[in-house]
């Protein structure tokens, strides 16, 4: 296994008699997309601000590659891109006056400069929007020019919080794109959202946290494996969910019905030889069943199963 790229090592903040953030530690490696979930109030926005030097922990430390946040920040701040959830552009700077001011800001020079921002604006889909006031985009290209604002120093590291906030479905699809793009190149990316299906979709990985604490972390599938115990099962028949529901109530091994659209999930507290024998029984019971088969415990249902609703 390679080093991790970031470690978070039990990190503690308080603000007054709130503690945000309670010895939680996680690691994250290069390539690797990240979802940092938790109710309101759980402590994702402290954790990045911290890991992102806008913040300074009570104890614990973050480290970026082997540096560490507290001790030396300047270092750690050329490895980190940081956006936060709220995006303010310029009055009276265009989108490529925009990058250019901050490519200057990072200590880009000369030819190098001006590379680089076009780079990135034609990476971020906005070569066709240079000329456009900042202030005048719509919410989706001011997303992506506010990612592009983050990746002009090329980090190692993206802590974004709540980017695809208030975007249109195909805004997020495209910006999803241009973070699975980014995570192929070897960044590693540590991304909150409370859009979890979407999440789901992009990250390798989640850490879900409550009240401050990691509840669990790692591997998606490997999380399933410990909050799931029974399979879950869907299955679509011909002619609606009301003749399903009513058959499936009366099987044994099959748990609490869930509708969605015109399938049916259930766990299912039995092996497979039980379930093609209730795929059987579905049948006789004059069921046209078009749809049968497993179905994947997505990172909604380990967020309820794994948290209990508390804030903070």
């Amino acid at each position: 296994m390679t080093t991790p790229l970031l470690e978070v090592q039990n990190l503690c903040r308080s603000y007054g008699k709130v503690q945000a953030v309670r010895d939680l530690s996680f690691t994250m490696h290069r390539g690797q997309i990240t979802g940092f979930v938790g109710p309101n109030g759980a402590g994702k926005t402290t954790t990045m601000r911290i890991a992102a030097t806008l913040d300074v922990p009570d104890s614990g430390d973050v480290t970026i590659d082997g540096v560490s946040v507290l001790v030396e920040p300047r270092a750690a701040r050329a490895l980190i891109g940081y956006m936060s959830d709220q995006f303010h552009p310029y009055p009276n700077l265009d989108v490529l006056e925009y990058l250019d001011f901050f490519a200057r800001a990072n200590g880009l020079l000369g030819e190098q400069r001006a590379r680089t921002v076009r780079s990135v604006a034609s990476f971020c889909g906005l070569l066709g929007f240079a000329d456009r006031p900042a202030t005048g985009l719509s919410k989706g290209m001011g997303q992506r020019l506010h990612l592009a604002k983050t990746l002009l120093h090329d980090p190692q590291l993206l802590i974004l919080d709540e980017p695809a906030s208030g975007l249109d479905p195909r805004a997020r699809i495209e910006f999803r794109n241009l973070l699975k793009e980014l995570a192929a190149a070897g960044k590693a990316i540590l991304i909150s959202s409370h859009i979890l299906p979407e999440l789901g979709e992009m990250c390798d990985s989640v850490v879900v946290v409550e009240k401050g604490r990691r509840i669990v972390s790692g591997s998606i599938a490997d999380i399933e494996k410990t909050v799931q115990n029974d399979q879950v099962v869907v299955l679509r028949a011909l002619g609606g969910t009301e003749s399903l529901q009513r058959f499936l109530l009366t099987q044994p091994d099959v748990g609490q019905l869930v509708v969605d659209g015109d399938r049916v999930r259930f766990p299912f507290a039995a092996d497979d030889e039980a379930l093609a024998d209730l795929l059987a029984r579905a049948i006789g019971a004059g069921l046209r069943v078009v749809e049968f088969g497993r179905g994947a415990v997505d990172l909604e249902d380990i967020f309820l199963k794994t948290t209990k609703g508390n804030l903070q």
